[in-house]
């Protein structure tokens, strides 16, 4: 169902698949999803969180949604859709202002054009940039830590606040965003002035990568399980030397060709993937003695 709201702006959807807003392409239902459009994004966003908390109504904040399973039961209350805030600014000192909704794998080619260098390791990768900013994204040895400058939030009393940011206030996979009530909005990025002609080279190297290794192949949510560099070796290594490549339940799978990736293979649910992660995590837990954490964000009502 598809309502316009009550300025006559943009749409209001009740009772939305969540299915049709996560790669993995599973998830039941959002009670209410609303985009709001660029132009007036944080008015929005601001008022509704201010009436939902008034209300006792949950809202969650939905970025490109690549790194999340939502439950079978879907998601009460409202889901608060950022991809229409999508922009980026270079700004005078060697840096880059990208808005949340901003899709992190065509920024990448963006600032190609520009010949502007620094956020290469993105390429090839879904998702949203305060989803890359929230989870402190990761690949190809480089972090968004690594040239994250400032972030501009919407914070818990709903007033925009400008953060600066250092290492130091992340960690592996983790920002200081994680448990906190805050909206990102934007993030500002330090880069530097490189040929265009390399940084796309850089840009289809990873691309490439990522091909060969799978990510496309099926619905996924790339990576399963965080790497520990206490285990001595990455964790996709550790469960095919237990041979667990190909072990499904229901419509998940862990990928036939890469041991850290779980799949839908068709008709998946967000129980089946759940349980699967589980009886890997189990498997290495009982054989190798390690505890797997997962990467994947397991959300909604009544998570599997």
């Amino acid at each position: 169902m598809e309502k316009i709201n009550s300025e006559g702006k943009f749409p209001v959807r009740y009772d939305e698949p969540m299915s049709a807003h996560t790669t993995f392409k599973v998830g039941g239902k959002a009670d209410v999803w609303v985009r709001p459009p660029e132009e007036f994004f944080v008015e929005y966003a601001a008022r509704l969180l201010a009436g939902a908390h008034e209300e006792g109504i949950p809202v969650f904040i939905l970025g490109g949604g690549a790194n999340i399973v939502v439950s079978d039961q879907g998601i009460r209350g409202i889901v608060l859709d950022t991809a229409s805030y999508q922009g980026m600014e270079k700004q005078e000192d060697a840096s880059v202002s990208v808005l949340a909704g901003t899709a992190v794998d065509p920024l990448s080619d963006s600032l190609a054009e520009q010949g502007l260098s620094g956020l290469e390791f993105l390429a090839g990768m879904p998702g949203s940039m305060g989803g890359a900013v929230w989870m402190n994204a990761r690949c190809y040895e480089k972090s968004i830590s690594d040239v994250i400058i400032e972030t501009e939030i919407l914070d818990e009393n709903l007033q925009r606040r400008i953060l600066s940011l250092r290492r130091d206030n992340f960690s592996y996979k983790k920002s200081p965003f994680q448990g906190q009530n805050a909206l990102i909005l934007s993030a500002r990025f330090a880069v530097q002035a490189r040929s265009p002609q390399d940084i796309r080279k850089e840009i289809a190297s990873h691309r490439q990568d990522r091909t060969e290794k799978g990510h496309y192949r099926f619905p996924s949510a790339g990576s399963a399980f965080k790497n520990n560099r206490d285990f001595g070796e990455p964790t996709g290594m550790i469960i095919d030397k237990l041979g667990l490549r190909g072990l499904s339940i229901g419509g998940a799978q862990v990928a036939p060709w890469h041991g850290n990736i779980v799949i839908n293979t068709g008709g998946a649910t967000a129980r089946d993937i759940r349980l699967l992660m589980d009886e890997v995590a189990r498997r290495v837990r009982e054989e190798r003695g390690f505890e797997l954490e997962s990467e994947i964000l397991f959300v909604g009502t009544d998570t599997p």
